[in-house]
């Protein structure tokens, strides 16, 4: 069944007492408050196990911003699956759009990871998206299905089904600007709908997509009203509770 999923992505900001701090706050504005989405927060790794403690006993999951693509051994500086989940963590976003510029990730490196976050009973996140080059030269649709079918479409359709799905505009991250809309439902629709060709109706429907692209407390209640727009992966305004808290009720 397809849920509708608020998460917050902290990204490299807070230290680790504001980061507690932070997830106290926003655990006490949810106390007694009933909500139509479920809630999720990305700290910094360095910051998971300690969040798990300060969310535990309300509706906050907790997610790490990433993962190794590899089970274990000598990979200095590295976090895998594994030592996510061994942390209380239920979610993993892999694939964001600064990893895959940054660190040069591919579609295959983001696949083996989601395998491994599915190996270790986390519920992977994981994004897709175009650049503003891509977009304007409209091969927006060639982008996203080749990242959606390459990373994300080697599993069986029970596995496949566990995923949620983030669509970054990334030419919408950080720089004020925000997809329309219309232009978030257009491309929404049609990632379920190569979900159909590929798994069938019945798992693209349940499938959740969230949006990623400057969703703040102003626009969020517009963006969710799409019928293909389940939520929204939330960048700055996940780092003011209040802000989140906003975003969360929009639903």
């Amino acid at each position: 069944m397809r849920k509708n999923v608020v998460a917050g992505n902290w990204k490299m900001n807070k230290n680790l007492q504001e980061g507690v701090a932070l997830a106290t706050e926003l655990k006490a504005l949810l106390n007694g408050v009933t909500v139509k989405c479920d809630v999720v927060i990305a700290p910094p790794l360095t910051h998971v196990a300690s969040v798990v403690d300060a969310v535990k006993g309300s509706i906050v999951g907790v997610a790490a911003q990433n993962c190794a693509d590899k089970e274990k051994g000598a990979y200095t500086g590295e976090v895998s699956a594994e030592m996510i989940q061994s942390t209380g963590a239920q979610y993993v976003i892999i694939g964001h759009s600064e990893r895959r510029e940054y660190y040069g990730e591919t579609n295959e490196i983001i696949k083996n990871k989601i395998a491994l976050a599915l190996q270790n009973g986390l519920t992977p996140i994981v994004c897709f998206g175009e650049v503003l080059a891509q977009r304007e030269a409209e091969k927006h649709f060639e982008v996203v299905k080749s990242q959606v079918e390459e990373a994300m479409f080697g599993f069986s359709p029970e596995d496949f089904g566990k995923m949620i799905l983030a669509y970054e505009p990334v030419w919408a991250i950080g720089t004020g600007k925000t997809a329309s809309a219309e232009q978030a439902q257009e491309i929404h629709a049609f990632v379920r709908g190569i979900i159909v060709e590929k798994f069938g109706k019945q798992v693209a429907d349940d499938c959740t997509i969230l949006y990623g692209g400057s969703c703040n407390p102003t626009n969020a209640k517009e963006l969710f009203s799409n019928t293909d727009v389940d939520g929204g992966l939330i960048g700055g305004a996940s780092l003011k509770a209040a802000d989140f808290m906003a975003i969360i009720q929009a639903f």
